[in-house]
C-alpha cells in the first residue's frame, strides 16, 4: 500500500501528498488532462508541440532548466494520445523552488513567435528523424489509421503530417494553453522527502491564486465496433518484412484490462512466453515477435508485431501467428503458466515502488484516469484473473472481424 493524502484546492487542482522518508529527494509531477485526442483531424501535433514550448520559459522563470539544475534538480516530460505529464526531482530542501517553477508556467507561461518557430522546428525535425527517416519509423503512422477509423486515436501524438505543425498559429497556441494548462485541468503528486503541513501551505501559495479555466468538456467520437477485417500492405527501403496486427480491446480501467494484459505476457513477456517459444526458436518462423496492449483511456489496441525469419512468407507467419491465438480460445492455459505471468507482473508492479518519481507519476495518471486509489488495486486485480477469462477474452479479442493487419515488406 502507498499511502496518500488527496485533496482539492478552490480552483480545482487535485492534489496528492505521499510522504516518503527513506530518499533525500522530492518528485513533483504534474498530469494535464490534455493529449493528442483532443485535437482538430486538420490540426494535429499541438499537445506535444506544446509540451516543447513549457520548456522555453515563464515570467518570473526565463530559464526553466537552468533554474533548476543549479538547485540540483533534473526534469522531463511526455505526451501521449490522453494526458502530458511533467516531472522533476529535487533535493527535498528545494521542493519550494520546484513548486514556484511549476506554478510559474501554469500561470505565465511566455509564448513568443521565435519561441513557437524555433520549437515547431525542432518538432519537425523529431518528425523526420523518428518517424519518415528511420527504418520502420511509420507503423504507427500506417497502423493507427487501419485500426481506428473515427475515434482521435488514429494519428500519432507527433501529428498526422508535418504539415500540420509547420502551419501551427501563435493564436491557436494560445487558446491551447488558455483552455487546457489550467489547475482544474491538472494532477500535482508530490511525494518524498517533505513535512506535510508544510508543503500544503507551499502548494496553496504557489497554486492557490491561479484561477481556473472552467474548460468545456471534450466530447469524443467513439469509435464503432470494427465488423469487417481491414489489411494493408506497403513496400519500404528496410531490412526485414514486418507483420503488425491489432485487435481493438478494452479502456485501461476497464475490468477486462487486467486479463487482456496478461494475456500479452503470456504470449511474449520473456523467453519462455509462448510466442517465443513457439515461433521463434521452435518452429523458426520470426526472428522476433511482440504482444502489448496500449492502456489508452479509451478503447485501445492489442498490437502484436514481428519479423518474420528470412526466407519465410508474411502469410506463412501471419497463419502461425493466428494458430498460437486459436489455442488462447480453444484451451485453458494451464494453472503453472498463469501463475508464473502473475508472478511476473507482482515482481514490474514491486520496482515501480522503489522510486518516488515512479509513484508521484503513477498516483497522477490513476487519478487522471479513474481515481489515485486504482494504483493499490493493481495487485489485487491481477491477481484474480483466472484461467477462464484469458479464455473468454481471448475469443473475443482475437476474430478475423476485429483485426487489422499490416503487411510491411522490405523492397527486394
Amino acid at each position: 500500500m502507498i499511502p496518500f493524502e488527496k485533496y482539492q484546492l478552490d480552483n480545482g487542482l487535485t492534489v496528492i501528498l505521499h510522504v516518503d522518508r527513506h530518499t533525500p529527494l522530492v518528485a513533483v509531477n504534474i498530469a494535464y488532462n490534455v493529449g493528442s485526442k483532443v485535437e482538430h483531424p486538420d490540426h494535429t501535433g499541438l499537445a506535444h508541440l506544446f509540451e516543447h514550448l513549457m520548456f522555453t520559459g515563464s515570467q518570473h522563470a526565463p530559464d526553466f532548466d537552468s533554474v533548476l539544475q543549479r538547485a540540483g534538480g533534473e526534469n522531463n516530460a511526455f505526451t501521449n494520445t490522453d494526458l502530458t505529464n511533467y516531472y522533476l526531482t529535487v533535493p527535498a530542501d528545494n521542493l519550494e523552488l520546484a513548486l514556484w517553477l511549476e506554478s510559474d508556467r501554469m500561470q505565465y507561461l511566455s509564448l513568443s513567435a521565435e519561441s513557437l518557430e524555433k520549437q515547431r522546428k525542432v518538432v519537425i525535425e523529431e518528425f523526420k528523424q523518428n518517424y519518415l527517416n528511420q527504418p520502420y519509423g511509420d507503423l504507427m503512422l500506417l497502423l493507427k489509421p487501419l485500426a481506428y477509423q473515427v475515434h482521435p486515436y488514429r494519428w500519432n501524438t507527433i501529428g498526422k503530417e508535418i504539415s500540420h505543425i509547420a502551419k501551427a498559429q501563435m493564436t491557436e497556441i494560445k487558446t491551447f494553453y488558455q483552455r487546457y494548462y489550467c489547475p482544474d485541468n491538472a494532477v500535482l503528486c508530490i511525494a518524498g522527502h517533505f513535512d506535510l503541513l508544510q508543503t500544503k501551505k507551499m502548494v496553496e501559495k504557489w497554486f492557490g491564486e491561479i484561477p481556473p479555466g472552467h474548460f468545456p468538456s471534450v466530447v469524443l467520437p467513439q469509435e464503432p465496433v470494427q465488423l469487417q477485417s481491414r489489411f494493408l500492405e506497403v513496400e519500404r527501403n528496410v531490412p526485414n518484412d514486418m507483420l503488425l496486427k491489432a485487435y481493438h480491446c478494452c479502456k485501461r480501467a476497464d475490468d477486462n484490462y487486467y486479463p487482456t494484459d496478461m494475456i500479452t505476457d503470456i504470449l511474449s513477456n520473456g523467453k519462455s512466453a509462448r510466442l517465443q517459444r513457439h515461433l521463434v526458436e521452435e518452429q523458426s518462423v520470426f526472428s522476433n515477435i511482440s504482444a502489448y496492449v496500449t492502456g489508452t483511456f479509451d478503447e485501445g489496441l492489442f498490437i502484436i508485431s514481428g519479423s518474420p525469419n528470412p526466407g519465410g512468407s508474411l502469410q506463412s507467419a501471419d497463419e502461425a501467428l493466428e494458430q498460437e491465438l486459436r489455442l488462447l480460445s480453444e484451451q485453458i492455459v494451464p494453472k503453472e503458466e498463469l501463475d508464473k505471468t502473475k508472478n511476473k507482473i507482482r515482481t514490474l508492479l514491486y520496482y515501480a515502488d522503489l522510486q518516488v518519481q515512479d509513484k508521484a507519476m503513477n498516483l497522477s495518471i490513476f487519478e487522471l484516469l479513474d481515481q489515485a486509489e486504482r494504483y493499490d488495486w493493481e495487485e489485487s486485480l491481477y491477481n484474480q484473473v483466472d484461467a477462464l477469462q484469458i479464455q473468454a477474452i481471448s475469443r473475443q479479442l482475437f476474430t478475423v472481424e476485429n483485426c487489422s493487419t499490416l503487411y510491411y515488406r522490405a523492397i527486394e
